[in-house]
């Protein structure tokens, strides 16, 4: 099994990276697994910015149909997309000055995850910061 993704970067992104998340296919919907991760970000500290073609409101901060609408600063980039969409949104995280990305459980592109990294971000692919962050101790 390849590892996209060591304690080291984890613990950097989930610690240093900085404290604005996007959290691209954030919906309302508790149902979903980015609902859930987020609440656990946010607990830990972490803004979650919901990134989401309705650009609903999702934890109590607006959202936004796409990563190029915040005007703010994103430090990390959590990538909730299929894998087809993925390196697009890691694309784009490049584009707009994030530190880090982060790709879910199953969501794989291994040109995205070296294009990211080759651009000097840190890259974690296919693990959840909502099982990382219990695991690492952090919250």
């Amino acid at each position: 099994m390849t590892t996209y993704g060591d304690d080291a970067t984890i613990r950097r992104i989930l610690t240093e990276a900085g404290d604005t998340w996007a959290v691209v296919g954030l919906s309302d919907n508790p149902d979903r697994a980015a609902y859930r991760v987020a609440e656990k970000l946010q607990r830990i500290g972490k803004r979650v910015v919901p990134v989401h073609p309705k650009a609903e409101t999702v934890h109590g901060e607006q959202g936004y149909a796409s990563l190029a609408e915040i005007p703010f600063a994103v430090d990390v980039v959590d990538v909730f997309v299929n894998s087809a969409l993925a390196g697009d949104v890691a694309d784009q995280a490049v584009a707009i000055g994030a530190k880090a990305v982060w790709f879910q459980v199953d969501v794989i592109d291994e040109a995205a995850y070296a294009r990211t990294r080759d651009a000097g971000l840190l890259m974690v692919m296919d693990r959840s910061p909502g099982r990382e962050i219990p695991r690492l101790g952090l919250g």
